[in-house]
């Protein structure tokens, strides 16, 4: 692995082929990075050079390429833990993506193939209000499966969580506290350490939603109070369908199996089976090797930028964008205070999101518009759907000129 380096924004823009295009005879200007950022060129010769040399089923085969294939998939287990600040109390589980790890999670609380399992009636499950989806639905269906009662840390009026509020909801019957590293609807990164720690002392299991933490290398697991933490490879510049969940060991052996099938036991009967010991008791089927490899160089890339100066630069548009935008007649920000995110949604007095989207893409800019996966939180905000544009390592100030002019005519246009 290289040591960290400095580059340009022309350097960095260089690594990736896909911003070169022109998107109705305009520069491309990539805005969409919180839903999916784009690949560098490095990634995608990992993956082509396993395509080409190595592609085998893992673990299952004495065969040359079997056995190549594996080592590389165990290695990017030990490279992506690494990258996220895994201890030697934790294990990767390599999944499709966030969404598939919190289901794990949540799913796997609900029964158990032995003994007790690790929800019950009565039990509580505390999830913020700042959740996506992947964050609430699975708590929604298994509180019902259970007969645990969910529970919501609900955000003030400007979208922030109060440690406060948390403590008072905390109790004995407090079995599981839910949260995101960063909202992914409006960028506000809440007090984490603080919330986790609160939660984890009253005795809960404590899950992080860490998908839009991961993309700027700043998820440190060992450093917080999580039990398990869940994101995903296309937030980090790595390849879709890949993503992984980081739990303590021991609760990981409690949970029950999301996957029933090959190469996750030790033993089969027509009766029963053994299952495999971690990870692969939580990884039933055939992995996706190519992508694991994929997300591991994607881990390298990131890794091999100064984290300072990608910090810094993610700010700096952020503050740009949002300055410029509460500029405009009619525009309101949300968590215009977070200067930390990547993320700047807002809405327009009598303009709907979707058409200033269409207006921006005709511009050749891409954003986001709608309710991003977080319907509860932006109505709870009396917000509705919103524009959402977010930032990565290769987007420049240029840029956030162009989405600036191009809102500002929009909304003309469609008022």
């Amino acid at each position: 692995m290289n040591e960290t380096s400095v580059l340009t924004p022309q350097q960095i823009r260089a690594q990736f082929p896909v911003l070169a295009q022109s998107v109705h005879g305009v520069p491309l200007a990539y805005l969409d990075n919180g839903a999916t950022a784009q690949m560098p060129q490095v990634v995608r010769d990992a993956m082509n050079a396993f395509e080409q040399h190595d592609r085998a089923n893992i673990h299952r085969g004495v065969h040359t390429l079997s056995q190549r294939a594996t080592d590389a998939f165990e290695n990017a287990r030990a490279n992506v833990k690494r990258f996220v600040g895994a201890g030697r109390e934790h294990e990767l589980i390599f999944t499709s993506g966030t969404t598939e790890a919190l289901n794990m999670v949540a799913q796997g609380m609900a029964w158990s193939l032995s003994g007790e399992p690790l929800l019950r009636a009565g039990d509580e499950i505390i999830v913020s209000g700042l959740e996506h989806h992947a964050n609430l639905l699975p708590w929604q269906q298994v509180a019902r499966r259970t007969g645990a009662v969910l529970r919501i840390l609900l955000p003030d009026a400007e979208g922030r969580l109060h440690p406060e509020d948390l403590r008072r909801m905390l109790s004995a019957r407090t079995r599981v506290f839910a949260l995101t590293a960063c909202s992914n609807a409006t960028g506000y990164q809440p007090p984490c350490e603080t919330l986790l720690s609160l939660a984890a002392e009253a005795g809960a299991i404590t899950v992080l939603d860490a998908a839009q933490a991961v993309s700027h290398g700043a998820l440190d697991v060992s450093a917080l109070r999580c039990d398990f933490a869940a994101f995903s490879s296309h937030k980090m510049y790595g390849p879709m369908g890949m993503g992984g969940l980081v739990g303590r060991r021991s609760l990981l052996e409690r949970l029950a199996p999301l996957r029933l099938g090959g190469d996750m036991v030790d033993w089969v009967s027509f009766d029963e089976a053994g299952f495999a010991e971690l990870p692969a008791r939580l990884e039933g089927g055939t992995p996706n090797v190519g992508g694991t490899i994929g997300m591991s160089a994607a881990a390298d890339f990131v890794t091999e930028l100064d984290r300072a100066q990608l910090a810094a630069h993610l700010a700096s548009l952020r503050e740009h964008a949002v300055r410029g935008l509460q500029q405009i007649h009619g525009v309101r920000v949300l968590a215009p205070q977070d200067e930390a995110a990547a993320i700047v949604s807002f809405v327009a007095d009598g303009v709907h999101p979707h058409d200033i989207g269409t207006l921006l893409d005709e511009a050749g800019i891409a954003v986001r518009t709608g309710y991003h996966c977080a319907q509860p939180l932006l109505d709870h905000l009396g917000v509705g759907p919103t524009t959402r544009a977010s930032f990565a390592v290769y987007n420049t100030h240029e840029e956030v000129e162009r989405l600036l002019g191009g809102v500002a005519r929009a909304i003309e246009v469609l008022r």
